[in-house]
């Protein structure tokens, strides 16, 4: 099934398409973990700059994982994009849950820069996927 945002013979020519993203998005997450452990680390010392920065690693791995996941999904079916992004999906959160439930019963001091740190993440990610999407991404389709 043709997309219609995909140049078929543009991708087939092309099959780094997929990942093209990743570097403009690990770059961003770089610079917020350093200011994320800054920022921890001046409001709240050495815990809260770990757990920030921790944080953030967090996010980083949980979306590259996918994004690699995915891409490679659909480069050998479409199809199975959607049983892998859902398998993907459960297993990251099941275990996020439990490592989230052991370390908050440790009392460690950096577990709400932790959870800030994964907010903070997902949100700098997120944005600037939509913006590589919308003024990069496009660009490149329109040319």
């Amino acid at each position: 099934m043709a997309r219609p945002w995909v140049r078929a013979p543009e991708a087939a020519a092309d099959r780094r398409w997929r990942l093209r993203h990743l570097p403009v998005l690990l770059l961003a997450s770089a610079l917020l973990g350093a200011v994320a452990a800054l920022l921890g680390g001046v409001t709240g010392g050495g815990d809260a700059a770990l757990g920030a920065a921790a944080g953030v690693a967090v996010t980083v791995v949980s979306y590259t994982l996918t994004t690699v996941v995915l891409a490679w999904a659909d480069a050998v079916n479409p199809q199975l994009v959607l049983p892998f992004g859902l398998g993907l999906y459960a297993a990251k959160f099941t275990l996020l849950g439990v490592v989230m439930v052991a370390v908050a019963s440790t009392g460690w001091e950096g577990l709400i820069p932790l959870c800030l740190g994964i907010a903070a993440g997902v949100a700098v990610w997120t944005g600037v996927h939509i913006w590589w999407l919308t003024r990069v991404h496009q660009r490149g389709l329109s040319r």
